[in-house]
């Protein structure tokens, strides 16, 4: 395969020397179809040129792969494309649709730092998607959102904070404890919110990229050892109603 320039943009002709190796019979053509079908929006330059980064010739690899090997129509793609742009993983079987990251639905146990990243926060979920992930019925989904668990973001979506949320309290819910049962968790965390940032604030006062990373990277430390400190005592304060 053509290998693809170091720098961020390629010009239209840079981006069929890239493809033809695996797609023969894609021609400047096709692209510009791709394009004003609202599969690929390169940037233009002051002059009119289209300027392809990298992530539109992903989209094309994409587009073009999904056509020859799975006949599918381009409104399915474009389907696929706009599911993947809000977080989704691509189809793991042919014909399928996108899903909801594997990893995100699997969660088990303690969070480490890690896990306070950005990429469950950048997620957007429909509420069918929140529905059918977490294994709930939409009822359900009401009543967390109605005990303050959680709130669906701008635009109506969900991020995967809300998808866990919604996955452990429907677990939770299998001991007997339903979300009006959770409010005092939701108490809580907002507490511990307030103490993380008290501790941060004069970081992110400092408004320069430095101070500013390490105030995520504090936030996150943080976070993870409130989880732990909070499951410890939760476990040491049962200790005595165990026998143990």
């Amino acid at each position: 395969m053509t290998a693809v320039p170091s720098r961020a943009f390629m010009s239209i002709g840079e981006v069929l020397a890239s493809l033809r190796s695996e797609f023969p019979d894609v021609t400047i053509s096709k692209i510009r179809f791709l394009e004003a079908e609202g599969l690929v929006e390169p940037e233009r330059t002051p002059s009119g040129y289209r300027k392809f980064s990298r992530d539109d010739i992903a989209r094309l690899r994409y587009v073009l792969a999904a056509q020859r090997d799975h006949y599918l129509p381009l409104r399915v793609i474009k389907q696929h494309l706009e599911a993947i742009d809000r977080g989704l993983e691509p189809p793991s079987t042919p014909g399928g649709g996108p899903q909801v990251p594997r990893a995100l639905v699997a969660a088990e146990g303690l969070p480490g730092p890690e896990a306070f990243g950005r990429d469950a926060s950048e997620l957007r979920l429909s509420r069918d998607e929140v529905v059918e992930a977490a294994g709930i019925e939409s009822e359900q989904l009401h009543l967390i959102e109605q005990f303050g668990l959680v709130s669906a973001q701008a635009g109506g979506y969900y991020d995967g904070d809300a998808l866990i949320i919604a996955k452990t309290v429907a677990e939770m819910s299998r001991f007997g404890l339903e979300p009006r049962h959770l409010r005092a968790f939701r108490a809580s965390a907002d507490r511990e919110v307030g103490l993380v940032e008290q501790v941060v604030a004069p970081l992110v006062r400092q408004r320069n990229p430095e101070a500013r990373g390490r105030a995520e990277e504090v936030a996150r430390e943080l976070a993870a050892l409130s989880v732990k400190l909070h499951a410890t005592l939760v476990k040491s304060g049962l200790r005595p109603q165990l026998g143990r």
